[in-house]
Order: C-alpha cells, then sequence, then structure tokens
C-alpha cells in the first residue's frame, strides 16, 4: 500500500511540473509574440517619423495636426511624435473629463486639460476614443502622404513591471494628508544637490560622453553605476526604451524609471520638485518611486519639512531654538527684498497710491509645484536711477534663482515691470478684476508691515513707566505676545521664511477660511478626488506652505483639514494683536502695557 501512495503522489507530482511546465510555455510565447507586435508597433511609427522628417517641413507637420484638429505641442520632437502617433493610430478625441488634449507618455495617454485655472486634469487612459487620420488634399503635392491610406489599430503596449515596483505617475503627487508626514523621499537631500544618494545609468548612444554625464551627475550630488538594480533612474532616449535592447530589458526588469537626458539640465534651473521632474521628462512606461541610499540625518523643523536655508529666509533649528533671520529694511511702504543688494541705496516705487512690488504663488500637486516668484521696481533713494528685481524658486528651499535689470529712465523700468506682470499672471498690474488663468501664478495680498519697527520698539519699552500691578502688567504681556505666536506657527508648516509674520492680509486669511469650509464640506460628501485637488491647490496657493522638497498634500482628512483651521486661527490672532498694537505705536506719552489694557475696554484686577 505505502508503495501505492508513494507512485501516486509521484505521478501527481508530475502532473504539476507538466502543468507548469505548459505554462511556462504558454508564457513564454506570449512573451515572444508580444515582442514580435510591439517590433513591429516600433518599425510603424518610426517609419512614419522618418518620412515625415525627409518629405515634410514642420509647419506642414503642425498644419496637419491642426487639420486633424489636434493640438500642437511645443518642440520639434514633441510635434512628430503626436503626429507619428494620430497617423498610426487615429485622430485623438478630446478628454472624458475636460475635453483637453490626450498625449502619449509611456504606459498611457494622459489629459493635458485643465479641470479650472488652478488646477491639471489627471485623466489617463490606455483606450482613448479616435477618429479617422485624413490627410487634406493641399498635402497630397508631398507623394509620401497622398499615398498614406490610413488603417484604423490599437496601440500595443509592453507588459508592465511585477506591480510591487510600480507606482502609477498619476498616483505619486496625489499624496494623502494622512500620509503626509512619512514621505521623506528626497527631502533630506541639500537643495544644491538635489541627486544626493542617487545612483543613475546611462543606456544607449547620448549626446554626452561617458565622462561628461558623471561629471555632471556628481555635480548634483549623484553617482554612476553601471548596474540596473542598484540605479535610482536611468538617463536614455525614447529610440532605445522603444528598441528594449538587454540592458534596457534588465532597467524594465528592475523597475528603475527611464527619464531623458535633458533631465540633468533641467533639474539645475528650473526650481521644480524633484518628483515632479522625473514625472516630466520620463520616457518608460514603467518605473518605481525613485531610490535613493540612506543619508546622514539633516536639521529639521519641527513640522516635519525640511527647514532650507536660504537669503531672506528663517531656518527653524531642531528642537525650537532660535530661528536665524536676515533683517528686512523698510522704506516708505515696503521691503526691498535684500537679494537684490540694493535694500540700503534704493526703494520699491510707489505711484498713484501703488506699491510696485508683487509676491506670486503658484501650486499644482499633480505636478508637485509649489513655487513662488517675487517681482520688484526699485527706484534709487538719491539718483534717477533704476532697476527691476526678480526672484523665483520653490518655496521653502534654496532652488530657483533672481535677476536685476538697470535701466535709466523710470518709463522704461516699468514697461519691463508691467511686462514681466503680465507674463506670469495673464493680467494687467494693478487691475481690480483679477482672472486666475491655467499655469499662471496668483498674487498674495501681503501687507507690508510700514509699522513693524515702530511695533517692535513699542513691545520693547513695555512695562517701563505702566500704573498697572505687576500680575495684570503679565497677563497684558501674554495677550499681546505676537512672538510666542510666531514660535506657535511653526508647528503648523505655515512658510513665515518667506511670509515674515502679519505680512499675509486679514482679507487673503479670510478668504482662505472660506476655502476650507469648502474643503470641509467637499470631504464630508466624499466628492471626486479632481475637486479636493483643485480646493487645496487654491488653498496652498493663498496661504505658502513649506513642504521642502515633499509634494503637497491633499486636503482629503478631516483632522488635517481642522489643524490647518487652526492655523488660519493663529494667523487672524496674530493679525488683530499686530492691529492692535500698532495702534498705539504713536504714543509716546503712556506705557505701551498701559495703552494695550484700555483697548480691551474690560477692568481687571
Amino acid at each position: 500500500m505505502p508503495q501505492l501512495v508513494f507512485g501516486w503522489r509521484k505521478r501527481k507530482s508530475d502532473e504539476v511540473d507538466g502543468a507548469s511546465k505548459k505554462q511556462k510555455k504558454e508564457e513564454e510565447e506570449e512573451k515572444k509574440k508580444l515582442e514580435e507586435q510591439l517590433k513591429i508597433q516600433s518599425q510603424l511609427i518610426w517609419g512614419i517619423k522618418d518620412k515625415l522628417k525627409k518629405h515634410c517641413s514642420i509647419n506642414d507637420m503642425k498644419e496637419l495636426l491642426i487639420a486633424n484638429g489636434q493640438d500642437v505641442p511645443s518642440g520639434e520632437s514633441n510635434v512628430l511624435d503626436s503626429l507619428a502617433d494620430g497617423m498610426a493610430f487615429g485622430a485623438l478625441e478630446g478628454c472624458k473629463e475636460c475635453q483637453g488634449q490626450l498625449v502619449f507618455k509611456g504606459d498611457s495617454y494622459y489629459c493635458t486639460g485643465d479641470i479650472s485655472a488652478w488646477t491639471k486634469c489627471v485623466f489617463k487612459t490606455k483606450t482613448p476614443s479616435r477618429k479617422d487620420w485624413v490627410i487634406p488634399k493641399e498635402f497630397h503635392e508631398v507623394p509620401f502622404l497622398k499615398k498614406f491610406k490610413f488603417k484604423q489599430q490599437d496601440r500595443v503596449y509592453p507588459k508592465e513591471a511585477p506591480a510591487q515596483t510600480l507606482k502609477p505617475v498619476k498616483a505619486e503627487p496625489l499624496a494623502s494628508a494622512s500620509s503626509a508626514p512619512t514621505e521623506r523621499l528626497q527631502e533630506q537631500a541639500p537643495s544644491d544637490k538635489p541627486l544626493t544618494g542617487m545612483k543613475l545609468l546611462a543606456v544607449g548612444k547620448l549626446s554626452k560622453n561617458k565622462d561628461d554625464l558623471k561629471a555632471a551627475m556628481e555635480e548634483l550630488g549623484g553617482k554612476m553605476t553601471g548596474t540596473a538594480n542598484k540605479a535610482s533612474l536611468c538617463l536614455s532616449s525614447k529610440k532605445e526604451v522603444e528598441k528594449m535592447s538587454k540592458k534596457m530589458e534588465e532597467v524594465r526588469d528592475a523597475g528603475v524609471r527611464v527619464v531623458s537626458e535633458d533631465f540633468l539640465t533641467d533639474i539645475r534651473s528650473s526650481g521644480k520638485a524633484l518628483q515632479e521632474l522625473v514625472s516630466l521628462h520620463a520616457i518608460s512606461p514603467w518605473g518605481a518611486e525613485i531610490k535613493s541610499e540612506p543619508q546622514a540625518p539633516t536639521v529639521s523643523s519641527k513640522s516635519g519639512a525640511l527647514a532650507a536655508k536660504s537669503s531672506g529666509r528663517v531656518k527653524e533649528e531642531e528642537g525650537g531654538s532660535k530661528a536665524k533671520k536676515m533683517k528686512l529694511t523698510v522704506k516708505g511702504g515696503a521691503a526691498v527684498d535684500p537679494d537684490s543688494g540694493l535694500e540700503n541705496s534704493a526703494h520699491v516705487l510707489e505711484q498713484n497710491g501703488k506699491m510696485y512690488s508683487a509676491t506670486l504663488g503658484l501650486v499644482d500637486i499633480v505636478r508637485g509645484t509649489n513655487s513662488y516668484y517675487k517681482l520688484q521696481l526699485l527706484e534709487d533713494d538719491v539718483h534717477k536711477r533704476y532697476w527691476v528685481f526678480r526672484s523665483w524658486g520653490r518655496v521653502g528651499t534654496t532652488i530657483g534663482g533672481n535677476k536685476l535689470d538697470k535701466f535709466h529712465d523710470k518709463n522704461s523700468a516699468l514697461d519691463n515691470f508691467l511686462s514681466v506682470y503680465k507674463e506670469k499672471t495673464g493680467n494687467d498690474w494693478g487691475t481690480s478684476n483679477f482672472t486666475k488663468y491655467p499655469n499662471k501664478f496668483y498674487p498674495l495680498e501681503i501687507d507690508y508691515g510700514q509699522d513693524e519697527e515702530a511695533v517692535k520698539r513699542l513691545t520693547a519699552s513695555a512695562g517701563t513707566k505702566s500704573k498697572l500691578d505687576r500680575p495684570v502688567q503679565d497677563l497684558i504681556k501674554m495677550i499681546f505676545d505676537v512672538e510666542s505666536m510666531k514660535k506657535a506657527m511653526v508647528e503648523f508648516e505655515i512658510d513665515l521664511q518667506k511670509m515674515p509674520l502679519g505680512k499675509l492680509s486679514k482679507r487673503q486669511i479670510q478668504s482662505a477660511y472660506a476655502l476650507l469650509t469648502e474643503v470641509q464640506q467637499a470631504v464630508s460628501a466624499s466628492v471626486p478626488e479632481a475637486q479636493i485637488l483643485d480646493l487645496s491647490n487654491r488653498f496652498y496657493t493663498l496661504i505658502p506652505h513649506d513642504f521642502g522638497m515633499k509634494k503637497p498634500p491633499l486636503l482629503n482628512n478631516l483632522d488635517y483639514v481642522k489643524a490647518k483651521v487652526e492655523m488660519l486661527d493663529n494667523l487672524l490672532d496674530i493679525e488683530v494683536a499686530y492691529s492692535l498694537l500698532r495702534g498705539g505705536a504713536q504714543d509716546n506719552e503712556h506705557d505701551p502695557i498701559d495703552i494695550n489694557y484700555e483697548k480691551l475696554k474690560t477692568k481687571i484686577e
């Protein structure tokens, strides 16, 4: 009997092995079939591209796109990609969500439209609706186009890498508020070395040789590797990805995202988040979150956001030690940006009651954008000389830059200031009916703090000639203690660094309150994520936050929203306290504590 059982077990094992071999054989055949389909598809697309480049001008290509109802992208290579895609698979119809233009990016077709002036559309699909591609008669003089016959077919996609190594592009930027504190991917990298802790692999023929690429990587804090499994990112070209060499197969199997070579150039100057740049330059249909080697811990703020030092900004040290600031000099109603180098010799131009100084914000959670743009028209304190100073970057980091242009007359400087403002916002300077446009900055209402120095002098002398009892004096000091309120705000991640306390206007804070009310209602009603995304972008634009290199999290958690309401309560309390303090700044006869006591209009014993 045992022998029979043993024999049965052996036959069962043979059957399992046989089934396993059969399955493996079927998978191999399926893989070969897919590879053959991808090869034929690649030959079709590149064949169309080669003929278009040989027989058509770039203007002809653009006209062909327009004739088929397609948007014309920027850049010759993008025009060629869109045209080849349409001629191979058909003219793309508009996005189902916003009617925007769909564009193929590695693994799917992504919408490039906007659901509002504040928010990009996040729709994507592998099976977009299409129409037949047409060649207008005026193009028949080109033999290749005259002979072209459109044949309807669907795009074939490479088999995806194992699920555990993947993270959909759409999901990456849309961080949940509840998970935000644990997302510390590259936030510990120094802002001037954004590739710190990362290893990069180069595959295929690139414009730079190996030594130049290695030098560029090391300058940005990264290292070059020759092994796919050790790489954080891979530099290559679209052609190499489609060719799928053995080395590229290793990259795909390791789940390493492939980016175009110009990623290295863009990361130096764009001021965009690392993850956003990776998404913008990604050319592979696979790729996990970028990996980095563990780094020595860096100093961070209480909020958990990386505290980066920057000119004119605060760096909060760990443990709540005293903040380091660069002194701002207020002249005639506004502070000259110290990065201009003119704070001691020039002032912000005031004309017809308007200060020619603007601070602009732009937040896009989908792309990881958290940007600022500052613009000032400066006039020499003595001579008739003028400058337009601009600075830009990512909030709370040193990523960015600035520019100072000199003008010999006021009108030339004004023209330049107005032109830059129009370019960045889409609106004329001083308009009473500002309209937010997609991908354009939004102005922040700033209280320039003309009375701040007077307030500081007032609080410094408090108590020297007060007639109140000491306990009452201490209570009044506590009520009007703006400095302690400042320290409390550090815990709420608010950007004290670029927006010194009291500078955000009361009206702007109240607008943010109204937005949070909408957010609370939207979260409670379980509205679509796109609506939460839109409200989140608007809130973070109105109230700048320091997230370091992290993406701003969605306001999709009621507890997180409640914390933001408390943050605004603190901001408004400080605004009220500052307003009360300013009210007594000119009274030199009475003690500041006694003045503030009278403002409370109550008797305290």
